[in-house]
């Protein structure tokens, strides 16, 4: 890794605020930003929900797997998708020249920002429940992240600021 990482790497559970943050934090920083779940769905030309549908949860992970580990960008916000965490190798890959941010929000907040649970293209289990989505997912972000912003009470600029503050820029 470089002295000085030159992306800011968003994690963390849908509704944390990833890609609305992660837009005003690029710009704040005059940086360029990236959703993967985007690139997800334009590589694969149909939503995350349909992959999910079609192929299952396990192939979306893989197809996010390998999204992640094909970006080639300096000086980005990234945006991941919720299940990011899931891949050592993408966390690896992406940490090389990133610093990784975990926008941390209690589970009742996430439940009250997230009312399309079931259609939304979450890479879960058919019988698992957003808890234990949540339990899950939490461990791997505190794995992973450099930095941990909790961030439930926050508005979008603040957690802005205090990402910016935590990282010196």
């Amino acid at each position: 890794m470089s002295a000085k990482p030159s992306n800011v790497i968003l994690i963390g559970m849908p509704g944390s605020g990833k890609s609305t943050v992660g837009v005003i934090l690029a710009k704040r920083m005059s940086l360029d930003f990236v959703d993967t779940d985007v690139l997800i769905q334009i590589r694969e030309d149909r939503t995350l929900q349909a992959i999910v549908d079609a192929d299952g949860h396990m192939a979306l992970r893989g197809i996010e797997e390998s999204v992640l580990v094909c970006l080639d960008c300096k000086n980005y916000v990234i945006a991941t998708g919720g299940s990011a965490a899931y891949s050592k190798p993408a966390m690896t890959y992406l940490r090389r020249d990133g610093v990784v941010v975990f926008l941390n929000v209690d589970i009742d907040t996430l439940r009250a920002r997230v009312s399309d649970y079931d259609t939304r293209g979450l890479a879960k289990r058919p019988d698992q429940t957003f808890e234990e989505l949540f339990e899950e997912r939490y461990v791997l972000y505190q794995k992973y992240s450099d930095i941990q912003i909790d961030c439930a009470a926050m508005t979008q600029e603040e957690v802005c600021s205090e990402i910016q503050e935590a990282l010196g820029r």
